[in-house]
């Protein structure tokens, strides 16, 4: 049981005096490219990362409780903004699906960063819906599970979001990249073999905490909505190159960036099958201007990290996530990886910002049950 399992699990144990059913737990996500794609019916490669949220079930009682913000919330409930929306919301898919779900009480504990773009919710999500899928003995197959939290998140949490987080949390592997064909939901491993070739991914999490509901997200999302629509098309992800003369305005910047992106993250997978780190770096900066100038949800901090990375000489770097704050990343050898975390921090204090914090993830796996 990894640590944060055994917190989720001690944390029912004390706040309701017995041991829980069963624990299971979910992880976050790193995009390495393809932002702002999946909604578009388009392509992303994400992996799971080594941090966790894990959830303690049983079948009596009603609560939620999370250890992380030491608070109890009733099982029934509106949305409130509270980290309570999100297993309400997978409870409320689970029962519109046609679910007979009976109330249970939670324990939950995590050590995803929150706000910082790495998908925390998707995580308690993703936790959630396995937990009651082996406690009920739903049967239910991951790709749906992945569905059903991506409408609690729509429908209840009140986030466009697309499939990626939710399908990233459910059905990575670890070692390998998940290259996701969002319309279809076909998905295929990817390698991403990064020790052997002396590289390593660097995430900065620029502290700048954002919540998707509150920013421009579902402002992106309604403008690719009518940019598909003026094409004539059910989704930017059937538009071409050469359809981008036929829009103009937002409408055509946000087009450009879905419909370069869904190539660069094609062209990203099969760099990476062929080993070939100096193109796959050159991908993450071409999405990283593309995602700063024609989709607009960078950041004065973003931009510092990967502009310290280029001029590191870093193969690649970008933001990571929806943007509006949150995480960059940078694919950097890993004997140098340091070197660029002062740059960095030297970078931020010098121009005003909040003190940044850095990760190293290592590819790891899916939601599984433990216990």
């Amino acid at each position: 049981m990894r640590e944060v399992e055994r917190r989720a699990a001690s944390a029912y144990r004390e706040r309701f005096g017995e041991d829980p059913e069963l624990v299971a737990s979910a992880p976050g996500r790193l995009n390495l490219i393809g932002e702002h794609t999946d909604y578009n019916g388009g392509f992303v490669l994400p992996c799971a990362i080594d941090r966790r949220v894990a959830a303690a079930v049983g079948r009596s009682g009603n609560e939620l409780y999370s250890a992380n913000f030491e608070e109890t919330k009733p099982l029934a409930g509106e949305r409130e903004g509270s980290w309570a929306d999100y297993p309400r919301g997978v409870l409320w898919a689970l029962r519109a699906a046609g679910h007979e779900i009976p109330d249970f009480r939670a324990a939950f504990a995590g050590d995803v960063p929150l706000g910082s773009g790495l998908s925390s919710s998707a995580a308690i999500e993703a936790a959630t819906a396995l937990a009651l899928d082996a406690l009920f003995e739903l049967g239910t197959g991951r790709k749906d599970l992945a569905r059903l939290c991506q409408r609690a998140e729509n429908e209840f949490v009140g986030v466009n979001s697309g499939i990626m987080d939710q399908y990233a949390s459910l059905l990575c592997e670890a070692g390998t990249a998940l290259l996701v064909d969002c319309r279809t939901l076909e998905a295929e491993p990817v390698p991403l073999e990064l020790e052997s070739a002396g590289l390593a991914l660097l995430v900065c999490d620029t502290r700048l905490k954002r919540g998707l509901a509150k920013t421009g997200y579902n402002d992106r999302r309604t403008a690719c909505e009518r940019a598909a629509a003026a094409l004539g098309v059910a989704e930017l992800r059937d538009a071409a190159e050469e359809d981008l003369r036929r829009l103009s305005g937002e409408e055509r910047r946000r087009a450009r960036h879905v419909i370069s992106e869904n190539a660069r993250v094609l062209d990203a997978a099969a760099a990476l099958r062929a080993g070939d780190f100096a193109e796959f770096g050159r991908l993450m900066y071409a999405s990283h201007r593309s995602l700063r100038d024609d989709y607009e949800v960078s950041t004065p901090e973003l931009d510092a990290f990967v502009e310290c990375a280029r001029e590191s000489e870093a193969p690649g770097a970008r933001l990571t996530g929806a943007g509006f704050g949150g995480c960059a990343i940078a694919l950097v050898e890993s004997s140098r990886a340091e070197e660029l975390e002062r740059t960095v921090r030297n970078s931020f204090r010098d121009s005003g910002f909040r003190e940044p914090a850095f990760y190293r993830f290592l590819p790891a796996a899916g939601a599984e049950v433990v216990r």
